[in-house]
């Protein structure tokens, strides 16, 4: 798979037997290689390597530093912080340590880079949800830069079971993004859907994970009212009355994958509630706790400001 002047390759090998500029290496704030994946590399990389690391300690959860490679194969190591100090992880930290590793590749002028599956050693995270992540992350930096010099992106799992999860997941979602959605940004809808009792949300399935607006993208030959009616159809089984715009929402960061251009409605939703295949849960939510929940993109802020609204 080619993305601009990118090759992407998923394999089933040991990262640290490969020859390559640079490999990831999933790693926590104080940098300590004891277990999981940095065991293996500080076991193979020697004394000197194991000093050099310790004197980049701490680093804070997402952000990454690079190191010569020791008795490594490759030329350097970028150790991302994808894991708190108690050996967890979230979203959050898989992307953002991601990000990091990318830019410090291209910082160092690596042609080829290795990553593994962070976050679903030690921080346990289910590997289909990084595979889709870490994909995000690479197709989102390759966009974003005019040129770089990584010529070619390994993603590199160790068991079997993950890598056969990450080469499904990964070339199915590139495919998606370069056969159907195309180089965006991405036309979105989103719609808050009215009940007696409050506020119809659904549960992601996909990252990012969350309670969200039922949505989605446009398709081809749609108006944005066709596409929220269609939308509420299939992730709630609503019918909607009273279809409003309420605002358009544009700022380039309010979806962590890409970018897209969201507008959202209002509208009473009618008939019996049933969440669609793509989810992972739905919920009618009292207008008094729609801010006390953990929300994807810049939904959080979208309900906020219909609450303000409402007044």
């Amino acid at each position: 798979m080619k993305i601009k002047n990118t090759e992407i390759k998923i394999i089933q090998d040991d990262i640290t037997q490969l020859k390559v500029d640079a490999i990831v290496n999933s790693a926590n704030p104080s940098l300590k290689m004891e277990e999981g994946l940095a065991g293996v590399i500080k076991a193979k990389a020697g004394r000197d390597f194991e000093e050099e690391v310790k004197n980049n300690a701490p680093v804070e959860i997402g952000q990454a530093v690079w190191t010569k490679a020791g008795l490594l194969n490759c030329k350097f190591v970028i150790h991302a912080v994808s894991v708190n100090k108690d050996k967890k992880t979230d979203q959050s930290y898989i992307r953002k340590a991601t990000a990091s590793a990318l830019r410090a590749a291209h910082q160092i002028n690596a042609s080829s880079l290795a990553i593994p599956a962070l976050g679903c050693g030690i921080g346990d995270f289910p590997a289909k949800g990084a595979a889709k992540i870490i994909t995000q992350e690479i197709l989102k930096f390759l966009k974003s830069v005019k040129a770089t010099p990584i010529r070619e992106i390994i993603l590199c799992l160790f068991e079997k079971d993950v890598f056969q999860e990450f080469d499904e997941t990964v070339r199915g979602y590139i495919h998606h993004i370069q056969e159907n959605l195309g180089p965006g940004p991405y036309v979105t809808v989103d719609i808050i859907i009215e009940r007696d009792d409050g506020i119809v949300l659904i549960e992601r399935s996909n990252p990012p994970y969350g309670w969200a607006l039922p949505g989605g993208f446009l398709d081809y030959g749609e108006s944005l009212e066709e596409a929220a009616v269609r939308e509420a159809r299939e992730e709630t089984s609503l019918d909607l009355e009273d279809l409003q715009q309420f605002h358009t929402y544009s700022d380039p960061d309010r979806d962590p994958r890409f970018q897209t251009i969201s507008t959202v409605f209002t509208a009473r939703g009618e008939g019996s509630p049933k969440f669609g295949d793509d989810a992972k849960g739905l919920k009618i939510v009292p207008y008094k706790d729609l801010l006390k929940l953990d929300y994807a993109f810049d939904h959080k802020l979208i309900m906020k400001e219909y609450l303000e609204s409402r007044k």
